[in-house]
């Protein structure tokens, strides 16, 4: 897995590179809480990950716990079919507001934050 972050005014933007799973589910976690020390508000683009289990899933949410916790929140972009399947078996789709490409992503936050 490859993490990059870049910031695009206020918001974060984490695009997650091949496979989220229990091999690195805490290098997410641990990433992520330095990235929010730079913004509050993160889109994860899932563009280009080819692969998410349930322990990856679980880093994801743990991201968002993070985040509310410190009035913040996340959004989805790009998440493709197979991560789509486990978001939507765990009906974790229900705790983030996904969206189908990372532009739509960044103006609804633009709008809302």
């Amino acid at each position: 897995m490859e993490i990059k972050f870049h910031k695009q005014e206020n918001i974060g933007i984490v695009k997650i590179i091949g496979r989220l799973d229990a091999s690195n589910a805490k290098q997410l976690k641990t990433s992520f809480l330095e990235f929010l020390n730079e913004t509050r508000y993160i889109i994860f683009d899932f563009s280009e990950l080819n692969f998410l289990d349930s322990t990856g899933l679980g880093a994801i949410v743990a991201c968002l716990k993070s985040a509310t916790e410190i009035n913040g929140d996340i959004y989805i972009a790009n998440l493709q079919t197979k991560a789509r399947i486990v978001f939507e078996i765990t009906r974790a789709h229900k705790l983030f507001d996904i969206y189908d490409d990372l532009d739509t992503a960044i103006e609804i936050l633009k709008s809302s934050s």
